[in-house]
Parts: structure tokens; sequence; C-alpha cells
């Protein structure tokens, strides 16, 4: 393959490239692209154009943008990552768990699980977290982890209600 591009659309061979280097585990799931400005090095173009390509990779669901983090490989993590921030998509999840009952009244997966399982940080598991706690389906034990409310149900409406 010719190291440099060529032609007027350059940017679908940028997503071409990159498509290929996902697919072949040059960046796997879970795992963050290069910078914009370290790829528009790499591929000696303005960011506009690697932005277009980035977004038909995104539009293609292989890769998603997360805010303040950079692009990252989805893999499994599509469906957690379709159109939301990474922590509302793990709170949401667990939030439906609080709610079928798979997560009953007890300990919540430790922060150290949920990173590895979602492939982020630490920070961004605990704004999950706080974002539970803040209404009140969860709490947090100092030492001891995060807790399921004994007390959470559904009102009339289908949400959430901890009493």
């Amino acid at each position: 393959m010719s190291k440099w591009l060529t032609g007027w659309r350059i940017y679908p061979q940028i997503a071409e490239r990159l498509r290929d280097s996902i697919q072949n585990g040059v960046y796997p799931a879970g795992t963050y692209l290069p910078s914009e400005s370290a790829l528009c090095e790499e591929f000696h173009v303005a960011r506009n154009t690697l932005r277009r390509a980035l977004e038909i990779l995104e539009q293609e669901k292989l890769i998603a943008a997360v805010p303040a983090k950079g692009r990252i490989v989805l893999g499994d993590h599509r469906k957690a990552l379709d159109q939301e921030h990474l922590y509302q998509s793990i709170a949401a999840e667990l939030r439906e768990r609080i709610a079928l009952g798979n997560l009953p009244a007890g300990k919540v997966p430790s922060e150290s699980t949920l990173t590895q399982q979602y492939a982020t940080s630490r920070n961004t598991v605990r704004q999950a977290l706080t974002e539970l706690e803040a209404e009140g389906l969860i709490v947090a034990r100092h030492g001891k982890g995060w807790f399921v409310r004994t007390h959470v149900s559904q009102d009339e409406g289908g949400r959430l209600d901890s009493g």
C-alpha cells in the first residue's frame, strides 16, 4: 500500500487505512486512537480532512468520541457508547440492572471491576456511580464500596423511586 494519499477526496482513504488498522488489531477494541494532531501528522493532512475520515468511522460505529478523552475503538462496547457519554451509558446500564432486580440490594461491582468491564477510567466509573447516588439508587460506604439501596421501586410511570 502506498504511503502517500492522493486524489481529490483523501478522507475516505484515511478512513479505509484506519478501518484496516482497527480490523487488523493495531487499535483493538477499548483502546483509543492517537490524537487528532498525531493522525494529521501521520497522514499529512489538515484537521478538517482527518475529522471527515473519523466521522465515517463513527457513522460505521467502529469508533466513538468520548469527551475529553479522544476516540475509542468500540468493538463490543458499541451499544454502550451509542450517542451518549460513557458515564451516562454505564449509569443507564446499572440503573436498568437495579430496576430488573439483577443487581439487588447489596454490593455494586467494584470500581476496578467496572473500569475493566467498560474499558474506561476510574473517574468515568465514579461519575456514573455518583449520578446513581444523586438519584438515591445507591449509597457509598467509606472504605466498603457502593451498595444498592434497599428500598428501590418503580412508580406508575416506570421511573425508579427510592424510598
